[in-house]
């Protein structure tokens, strides 16, 4: 079945096309690279995987309670809409806010393929360049794992959020080669890895479990990336230069704060959109969620030398400016080791269960004798 006829609303242009502007850049040194870039390019070559063997796609998952959502942190639990709605409606509705939630991961993952490639063609540095192309081939992985999520579990797409489009178009239109570093890598993956780990640590559902921690295992090496890219990068600019990309973060941290609720959802099920966006302004949930996705991102911005007064002064403003002395190396470690975990359960479970299957048959096949 085609992608498009699963949208819940027809997305415009089968194609979008970004103006691409900027050079693309050659080096002629081959044998010169920072020694840590370069361990964290062999650890990504390492870490390659196929999410066809190492996910158990045969997994169920109930469309209509596909995370295991407790009733208490819909955005309409409570409310007037609530009471009316019959249990079938608040599983469609359960269905809804999470095939939005990872549409919203897949056309993220397509865009973060995107900039990875952009960064091969415009770093001046090989030993960037050799582990961006790395990372492209993670992120396919990751569009690739959120799309079959979505085809074969949900049955059902949102099209991209208007806001996260308009981040993302800002990201790749830039002409300086360290905007997609700070657009992707900072900004929407800092704020994707914070909404992944959410959902991996709350939900009890097996396969989007399975799902979250892999990627995240990925992800925690793109965040160490961009940070030692960036760190070396921005300790060469100027007051103003360092300023300009400043006033983007803060830009675009307002942004994702501000429009990414899901009000689509609701829309969806008949309620306006103005009632919609109040009534996700006064969730409890959606507010403990907005400061949660910006642990990864504040602390990032203070690390790579992004930290003047007015990104403080907005990050007051936001309520977050005390996760920029959260430890992101500590993060970042627990995420890989959250994976290497589930992988030596899964398969210590896998592999008990073939002996016994193998221990019946011989006991069937010596009672028969």
């Amino acid at each position: 079945m085609s992608t498009h006829d699963l949208y819940t609303k027809a997305p415009g242009e089968p194609i979008w096309p970004v103006p691409a502007a900027g050079s693309a850049r050659f080096t002629w040194e081959y044998d010169d690279g920072r020694d840590r870039l370069l361990a964290l390019y062999q650890k990504g070559k390492d870490k390659q995987w196929d999410s066809v063997r190492r996910i158990d796609w045969e997994l169920e998952v109930d469309p209509y309670d596909p995370l295991g959502t407790p009733d208490e942190v819909m955005t309409l639990h409570g409310t007037r809409h609530w009471a009316k709605m019959t249990p079938k409606d608040k599983g469609e509705m359960r269905r809804h806010y999470t095939s939005w939630q990872f549409s919203q991961f897949l056309h993220g993952e397509q865009g973060a393929m995107i900039c990875a490639a952009r960064i091969v063609e415009s770093v001046p540095d090989l030993d960037a360049k050799f582990y961006s192309a790395t990372q492209t081939m993670d992120e396919a992985r990751h569009a690739e794992i959120y799309a079959r999520f979505l085809h074969e579990k949900m049955g059902m797409l949102y099209p991209i959020d208007d806001n996260l489009q308009s981040l993302l178009g800002d990201t790749l239109r830039d002409t300086r080669w360290d905007m997609p570093y700070l657009g992707m890598q900072v900004l929407i993956e800092g704020l994707a890895l914070a909404a992944f780990g959410m959902i991996r640590d709350t939900t009890d559902k097996p396969l989007p479990k399975q799902i979250l921690a892999y990627v995240m295992q990925d992800e925690a090496r793109h965040v160490a990336f961009g940070r030692m890219a960036l760190r070396d990068y921005y300790r060469q600019l100027s007051d103003a230069e360092r300023r300009e990309r400043e006033e983007f973060v803060i830009d675009g941290c307002y942004l994702m704060r501000d429009r990414l609720r899901g009000v689509e959802v609701l829309e969806n099920f008949g309620i306006p959109r103005k009632e919609a966006e109040d009534l996700s302004e006064r969730s409890e949930s959606l507010r403990l969620f907005r400061k949660l996705l910006f642990s990864r991102i504040v602390p990032c911005v203070k690390d790579i030398g992004l930290w003047g007064e007015r990104l403080q002064k907005a990050y007051v403003d936001m309520g977050v400016f005390d996760l920029g002395d959260s430890n992101l190396d500590l993060l970042m470690t627990q995420d890989e080791e959250y994976a290497e975990a589930l992988d030596r359960e899964r398969f210590a479970a896998e592999e008990k269960a073939r002996v016994e299957e193998v221990r019946a048959a011989v006991e069937e096949g010596a009672a028969q004798g």
